[in-house]
């Protein structure tokens, strides 16, 4: 007769059909990834992913393009001529510098987004339709700027004025009426360029 113990049988653990983490079924529909950042940004980008899963629940953000950190930044001749607005000057071809459009346009990379505009309520700002903003989300918005809100599930673009009791979103075109804003405001971005064709 063998001296030996019978063998336990775990009943848990091991591979199970269908058990663990289904495919995306993470807030965003996606796959993820782990990712080593900074001790301090760790809250900036927690609100940041907040926002976002928020945003994703009530409005359409595909028109929302963050700027990529990596890519090859296209670099343009800057001419040393400046061009007036009145009499013709003479002309050379001496370029002074080279510019890329990142560093004249974008102070933060990290927190800028692209984003196209609908609508004639900010013409006289010389905001036009399918013009394409650059938005900051790290700028504070002050009295004054032009920020994106979200308003009733829905992103505007506006002037943002807070010399009242309370804060208004203001157009800039006579024939769209300001919004006053009496439940709270989430503003999105603070608008720091446009780029328009002409």
């Amino acid at each position: 007769m063998s001296n030996q113990k019978p063998k336990k049988i775990n009943k848990r653990g091991g591979k199970r059909p269908n058990s663990g983490r289904k495919p995306a079924s993470a807030p965003f529909k996606e796959k993820t990834k782990p990712i080593r950042v900074p001790i301090s940004l760790i809250p900036s980008i927690k609100e940041t992913l907040e926002d976002l899963k928020k945003l994703r629940k009530s409005i359409d953000i595909e028109n929302i393009v963050p700027i990529p950190l990596e890519q090859n930044q296209l670099r343009i001749p800057l001419f040393a001529n400046t061009v007036p607005a009145g009499s013709p000057t003479p002309t050379d071809d001496y370029i002074d510098n080279y510019l890329s459009l990142n560093d004249l346009l974008i102070k933060r990379e990290d927190s800028s987004f692209f984003i196209r505009v609908v609508g004639l309520s900010m013409v006289d700002a010389n905001i036009y339709p399918d013009d394409i903003l650059i938005v900051d989300r790290s700028m504070e918005a002050v009295h004054g700027k032009v920020v994106i809100a979200i308003l009733d599930n829905e992103l505007t673009v506006k002037r943002l004025d807070l010399s009242g009791d309370s804060p208004v979103l203001k157009s800039e075109n006579p024939e769209y009426p300001n919004i006053p804003v009496n439940s709270e405001l989430l503003i999105w971005g603070v608008v720091t360029s446009v780029i328009h064709q002409l």
